[in-house]
């Protein structure tokens, strides 16, 4: 079973909290816009893709299990 990132961009307000854990997978832009560069990290990333959840102050991230 696989796993995903998902970001409600409705309520992202690319404050770069998530950028600041892991800017391999989360990176804000000159357009201060959130763009997810890897969208099925590496297993080895979860736990700070899970930091990223958590410390998200809007809540708009998540990890979908597929």
């Amino acid at each position: 079973m696989g796993w995903r990132v998902v970001v409600d961009m409705d309520l992202c307000e690319s404050n770069a909290v998530c950028m600041g854990i892991l800017p391999d997978v989360f990176e804000v832009r000159d357009d201060d816009l959130l763009y997810v560069l890897e969208e099925r990290p590496a297993d080895a990333d979860r736990a700070k893709v899970a930091e990223a959840v958590a410390r998200c102050p809007k809540q708009a991230i998540r990890i979908a299990e597929d």
